[in-house]
């Protein structure tokens, strides 16, 4: 199946170079079947299973095979507390939000949050801090950066997160009503007393992970070449990129990966996550997460040091970089059609960029690909309905990178459910967009503009990537 995929793509691109080659324009079939390209000639998989998300880019060596099936079954697996029979899968917690990747990134796509107001489900953290006096971020005493809602026997699991929602109703030019859902972070049951006054809460869902590899191996002048700070040019659209610690280096680089871009790769998303997440140590963090204060973490016993090593990290992170990503569906087709138009029209596409250009990677398949994952990278302000107030690097606290929304279409069929957000407030795709202020208010109220039809055509697009 992977090969005739393959052999397809191929006879595309092959099309198109042919066409270019002559002086014309490729036809708009060729065009459309090059748009269905979501992740370049080699990193593209037709696949709209359940499984979508989780196939590998064609045409890996023999090696790379094995190398991401390896990383696959770190993904998936369930680590335990140490000490363990299995010392290759010991050193869960001591306090913890997750046993595995796979915990809240089910196929590897994107997490929603609890269907309840008191018993959250896997894949939405609380992200912690307060800002000293002069301005800097700092983790809260006690509790850390991430509150820990999971415990080891004999540990303390550090509090439980409650929900609670408010709704905002509004309606569209034509009188369609419709109604949001805002959501106010509490937590309770704290086992390490009062949380201090002013505390920062950053709710975070789990995001899918396929494309990242490609992200990744997008120059740093394409996505700096993009950015606008000031907004000079008077649109009202004033992206910029994140800057961050690479913690391999030390060097200051733009951020790619996060909700507020405030990650420079894949290799250090990944240790942050198993950090974190599952309190798993690693050649990146080798420190156990436990807070100062918190005498049973620290009592606890360990996994190794570290508890993954760099052979373990080095897979899981192949593994994630190597993602395949689906391709579009229903290219060309009226509707689809119409709503592309209409998403261009509303202005969407100044941040939602439709193509960016990869450079080299260690992976060919990564290599010189022309990609389309509607993102430009960039941090863009989104107002204070989508704002959690709590700074992030460069980010501020109502900053957000774009979302790539590449497979959007299909978290349904893997994930079983239509939540989008950074937090998985907006219950569709439709929601999502209403929540949108900020730099985007204008195309959003241009959106509540549309008729009905022009509403409906622009969704069938989103549906379609």
């Amino acid at each position: 199946m992977l090969r005739r995929i393959a052999l397809a793509v191929a006879l595309v691109a092959c099309a198109i170079v042919v066409y270019l080659a002559a002086g014309r324009a490729p036809s708009s079939q060729q065009r459309d079947r090059a748009l269905a390209l979501s992740g370049g000639v080699d990193a593209t998989i037709a696949d709209t299973t359940g499984n979508a998300f989780s196939l590998a880019v064609p045409k890996l060596s023999s090696a790379q095979r094995r190398a991401f099936a390896v990383g696959n079954s770190f993904f998936n697996r369930n680590w335990v507390s140490a000490p363990a029979s299995t010392t290759g899968r010991d050193g869960l917690g001591p306090t913890f939000n997750a046993q595995s990747c796979s915990s809240c990134h089910f196929k590897d796509g994107r997490a929603q949050p609890p269907s309840g107001s008191s018993v959250p489900e896997l894949g939405l953290l609380l992200r912690l801090s307060v800002a000293d006096d002069d301005g800097p971020q700092r983790f809260v005493a006690r509790y850390g950066g991430q509150l820990q809602d999971r415990a080891v026997n004999g540990v303390p699991a550090e509090g439980r997160i409650r929900i609670t929602h408010t709704p905002r109703r509004g309606r569209y030019a034509d009188g369609t009503r419709y109604t949001l859902r805002a959501p106010h972070y509490e937590i309770v049951d704290r086992a390490l007393g009062a949380l201090p006054k002013g505390v920062q809460i950053g709710p975070r869902i789990a995001p899918a992970i396929f494309g990242v590899g490609l992200l990744e191996a997008v120059p740093e002048k394409t996505i700096t070449e993009h950015a606008d700070p000031r907004d000079a040019d008077g649109d009202g659209i004033s992206g910029r990129p994140n800057r961050v610690i690479d913690a391999r280096t030390g060097a200051l680089v733009p951020g790619r990966f996060g909700w507020k871009a405030n990650v420079p790769t894949v290799e250090q998303q990944n240790a942050g996550a198993f950090n974190g997440d599952i309190a798993i140590t690693t050649p990146i963090f080798p420190k156990e997460n436990c807070p100062d204060g918190q005498r049973a973490c620290e009592a606890a016993p360990r996994g190794g040091q570290p508890e993954v090593d760099a052979r373990k990290l080095g897979r899981a992170t192949f593994y994630a970089r190597t993602l395949a990503v689906p391709a579009r569906r229903a290219v060309g087709a009226q509707q689809t059609s119409g709503g592309e138009r209409t998403f261009a029209n509303l202005g969407c596409s100044a941040c939602h960029r439709l193509e960016l250009k990869t450079g080299d990677s260690d992976v060919a398949a990564l290599s010189k690909q022309t990609i389309r994952p509607y993102t430009d990278m960039l941090l863009h302000d989104m107002g204070p309905g989508l704002a959690d107030g709590r700074p992030d690097s460069l980010a501020t606290g109502s900053e957000w990178r774009t979302a790539p929304l590449w497979g959007i279409g299909l978290v349904k069929t893997v994930n079983r459910h239509t939540r989008f957000l950074h937090d998985g407030r907006a219950r569709s795709i439709e929601e999502a967009i209403l929540w949108h202020g900020g730099e985007a208010a204008a195309a959003m109220q241009r959106f509540l503009n549309l008729p009905r039809r022009d509403r409906e055509n622009l969704i069938a697009f989103l549906r379609s990537l």
